[in-house]
């Protein structure tokens, strides 16, 4: 069966929504580094390249802003080669090598240990995350790396939030920055304004050599893959529902949660003086108005 080429307006078409997608990723991902001052002139930026759709689309944007943003930055690809078992250890160098960009593999048989120690049925994500994050960590200061970028987005911030307010009882998502466990590394997440959706788009468009983890993301019933299940079925049913709940973690009331870390509930008096910033908890609730976004860097040009 013969199949049709696309007209030429068909052809615009599609090229017209993946210029559009283009815009609306380096858009989101510089709002992010802008927003929370990811990256520095000067900076050299360690991404970690796993072979997912993720890591691959971080790696494009940086490039992209690498050479349109108004400071100046380094970036440099590092993958762990884990030695999964059949794991196709020739595409990532084969692909970084036709970018023409600085890269290392990092060659550590990290999954030899998790099977190990890990009994057949349990989830393999913790003690895999921690082999990794030591290894990334030591890569980072061989290679004179300032920052750490990881291909978090913002469905992964939101799915960790759940996870931790009902498994962990603990009210904790990612953060966009952070300085590492060790004391010695800061860890960005540029991706953390955008879509899992849109880094899906991207990948078809861009056609990434996506290459799948047997560790991972081969376990069926993941309680993360639970949690994403419930916020795409809320992001369909409700629209805008996901995206507030996104920036509500922008806008925290600690004196209406009930952290006595975070505020003083011990010492609180009535003051006789009224504040409006005060509880207004019987007042009609108030949405905020839509978030407006700035570019880093000529990211429309």
């Amino acid at each position: 069966m013969n199949i049709a080429a696309p007209t030429y307006k068909q052809a615009r078409k599609v090229a017209f929504e993946a210029n559009k997608l283009a815009k609306h990723l380096r858009r989101d991902v510089g709002q992010a580094i802008a927003d929370y001052n990811m990256i520095e002139d000067g900076d050299k930026v360690m991404v970690c390249l796993s072979g997912g759709k993720d890591s691959y689309g971080l790696l494009d944007i940086l490039l992209y802003l690498k050479e349109h943003a108004p400071i100046n930055f380094d970036v440099v690809a590092v993958n762990l080669d884990q030695k999964q078992p059949g794991f196709p250890a020739d595409i990532l160098p084969a692909y970084l090598a036709e970018l023409g960009i600085p890269f290392h593999i990092e060659e550590q048989d990290t999954y030899s240990i998790v099977k190990r120690l890990i009994p057949e049925g349990n989830t393999t994500c913790s003690l895999c995350s921690r082999l990794r994050r030591g290894v990334l960590y030591r890569v980072a200061k061989e290679l004179g790396a300032t920052k750490i970028a990881l291909g978090h987005h913002r469905d992964d911030i939101l799915q960790t939030l759940f996870l931790n307010l009902f498994f962990g009882a603990k009210m904790k998502a990612m953060s966009p920055k952070l300085v590492s466990d060790d004391g010695r590394n800061v860890v960005i997440r540029p991706l953390a304004y955008v879509r899992e959706t849109d880094l899906e788009a991207w990948a078809e468009v861009r056609g990434f050599p996506l290459i799948p983890c047997d560790l991972c993301g081969s376990q069926p019933n993941l309680q993360r893959q639970q949690v994403k299940a419930m916020l795409r079925d809320w992001d369909k049913r409700f629209p805008g529902r996901v995206q507030n709940l996104f920036r509500g973690l922008a806008n925290v009331v600690p004196s209406h949660l009930m952290d006595k870390q975070l505020f003083n509930f011990t010492d609180l008096k009535a003051s006789g003086v009224a504040d409006p910033e005060g509880d207004r908890a019987f007042d009609p609730l108030e949405l905020p108005p839509p978030a407006q976004t700035v570019s880093f860097g000529r990211v429309d040009d």
